[in-house]
């Protein structure tokens, strides 16, 4: 073991003695940079860099070549840069995690405007950092190269790492996506197979082992893009939530249970939500169903749930939102993040940090009391969010076991996208545009606690007509009571159900229940003809013109077998349990 510290110590002071002399040899090598912060957009950079010149005098801009921009003072020698940073950082006139660069990841300049060349160290400074030039001679010869070191010899300094500077390595890895393990300092193959990803993808050998200078590369390009974020971890003893948040782009606004919120700052358009309530696995499945109702939430993307968490992630050209949440011991917790891609590319990033630092603590949820829920909230608003809203809605309803649905055909006309009950996805397979009607599948099967069995009512009989007549406001159907005035048209047409009813259009597409609970015909909308119709006249497709159309759809209409009249309660209760609010998203 001695024996082998020795050359391990050997090899180390040789490779030092190397740098040194190499630095010596080529004033260049010990210039520095403070770099005091970084962007992610040039207009942002630009903006910042002038800010700064009105402070400082030397601000120099550099592109990392990595989409971000990084704003730096200098160049010094070392030992004034470093002493120039513990001045400033003393005065608070730069920020607390500006840190000196030797420059390497640093691409072309932005910053002075129109100058492509980075400023020269002052004579006076390269003089004095650089040995006395030797005696002029008539071929002189050339300073010696730097030399990289071998994976020998990379493994030799590397040996020297700190455990905080070997997790710091990993977590740079991690941040650009290479490494997705446990941050541990643990050389193994994983973490070498992330070194050696890295390397070749920026065009090094790779050998799985960072020299010196590929670890200054890498960890400086992580602590530009960690600095321009604003990395903070978060404790939040309300919600019970240990979290690390990129506090230059959002900032606490204010807790509505369940919801803590953090909005955007200094125009990122980026969100941050923290997720907390109190409940088991029916809480977390009603979390999962209201957040997909938010505006923030675009409709596409991948979704899943289990009996314990969800992730979902929804994506559009302006909004990609994600968000994940867990219960444990009667808590529901987690965050959503909600971007706009063009203002935040590096988001998903900040995605990854999100994941790895979440924790629950504590055993303490939101409490649903902390702040009184405001009208606009109890009206339609979500915790301040605003609810993503259909384009229109009418009624449908079940005709069959695996749950398809009839409705008019109207309402599902040129759609994005097709909800039953506001959740679940369905499309059209079968129309007939003589009634108007048309058939929906569900996008996934369904057991529907009761579905339409058909009979032919007769003139004069009582009727009740189910439907949601106002939308999506009021959480279940309407039923609205009448008779069936006739089994003929205005004008004698056959095929047609003349009702004595007052309906809305929210209506159309709604069953119309017999006294037994048959279904005697599907409410039609009322025809545009410009004819205005006298209140409480309105037209249904019975049984006979329904049968057809569902047997396009590859459905057999039952028969209602004899029954009694049901009571009004057993009536609007069997009426609740097949209709169906039939929605149409753009």
């Amino acid at each position: 073991m001695l024996r082998q510290a020795l050359l391990t110590l050997v090899l180390l002071v040789s490779v030092l003695s190397q740098t040194a002399a190499a630095q010596s040899a080529d004033p260049a090598q010990s210039t520095r940079w403070i770099q005091i912060e970084a962007q992610p957009s040039l207009a942002d950079a630009e903006d910042r860099a002038r800010a700064w010149q009105g402070l400082f005098s030397d601000v120099v801009g550099f592109s990392t070549g990595s989409g971000w921009y990084v704003i730096t003072l200098g160049p010094y020698d070392e030992p004034a840069a470093e002493a120039r940073r513990a001045e400033l950082r003393a005065e608070n006139l730069i920020p607390r995690d500006s840190f000196v660069s030797d420059g390497t990841g640093y691409g072309p300049l932005f910053w002075p405007l129109g100058q492509t060349t980075p400023p020269a160290l002052p004579a006076a400074t390269a003089t004095a950092t650089a040995d006395p030039a030797p005696a002029a001679t008539p071929d002189p010869a050339p300073a010696p190269a730097v030399i990289d070191e071998t994976p020998d010899e990379a493994r030799a300094s590397e040996s020297l790492l700190s455990q905080t500077d070997r997790e710091d390595l990993q977590r740079a890895l991690m941040w650009f996506g290479f490494y997705d393990s446990t941050v541990d300092g643990a050389f193994g193959r994983g973490t070498r197979a992330s070194m050696a990803a890295w390397q070749d993808a920026n065009g090094l050998d790779p050998t799985g082992v960072l020299t010196t200078a590929q670890r200054d590369t890498l960890l400086s390009a992580y602590r530009a893009e960690e600095s321009a974020f604003g990395f903070q971890t978060v404790t939040e003893s309300e919600s019970g939530i240990e979290i690390t948040l990129p506090l230059s782009l959002v900032a606490f606004d204010h807790y509505e249970p369940p919801f803590v919120h953090y909005t955007a700052r200094d125009g990122s358009d980026t969100r941050i939500l923290l997720l907390s309530q109190p409940g088991d696995e029916a809480a977390l499945r009603g979390l999962y169903d209201t957040l997909q109702s938010l505006q923030i939430v675009p409709a596409s993307g991948a979704r899943e749930i289990a009996a314990d968490s969800f992730t979902l992630r929804g994506e559009s050209a302006d909004r990609i939102t994600v968000a994940f949440a867990a219960t444990r011991r009667g808590m529901v917790k987690g965050w959503l993040a909600s971007w706009n891609p063009q203002t935040a590319p590096q988001m998903d990033r900040v995605i990854a940090t999100l994941q790895a630092s979440f924790r629950p603590i504590g055993d303490r949820a939101l409490d649903p009391g902390l702040v009184p829920l405001t009208p606009a909230v109890k009206s339609g608003l979500l915790s301040g969010l605003e609810l993503r809203k259909p384009r229109l809605s009418a009624t449908g309803f079940y005709v069959d076991a695996a749950g398809s649905v009839l409705t008019a055909a109207a309402t599902v006309a040129q759609c994005g996208r097709i909800t039953l009950d506001a959740t679940t996805p369905a499309q059209v397979v079968a129309t007939d545009p003589a009634t108007g009607l048309a058939v929906l599948k569900p996008g996934v099967r369904l057991a529907p606690p009761a579905y339409a069995r058909f009979a032919q009512g007769s003139p004069g009989t009582e009727i009740a007509l189910s439907g949601y007549s106002y939308g999506d406001t009021l959480p279940a159907p309407v039923l609205t009571f009448g008779s069936l005035a006739a089994a003929e048209g205005l004008d004698g047409e056959t095929g047609l159900n003349r009702l004595a009813v007052t309906a809305r259009a929210g209506d159309a597409g709604g069953p119309v229940l017999t006294a037994s609970g048959a279904v005697a015909g599907a409410l039609l909308p009322r025809p545009e003809t410009g004819r205005l119709l006298p209140k409480g006249v309105e037209f249904a497709a019975p049984p006979a013109v329904i049968a057809p159309l569902l047997a396009q759809a590859g459905i057999t209409a039952e028969a209602a077998p004899p029954a009694d009249p049901l009571t009004p309660q057993d009536q609007a209760a069997l009426a609740t349990q097949m209709t169906v609010l039939v929605s149409c998203w753009d």
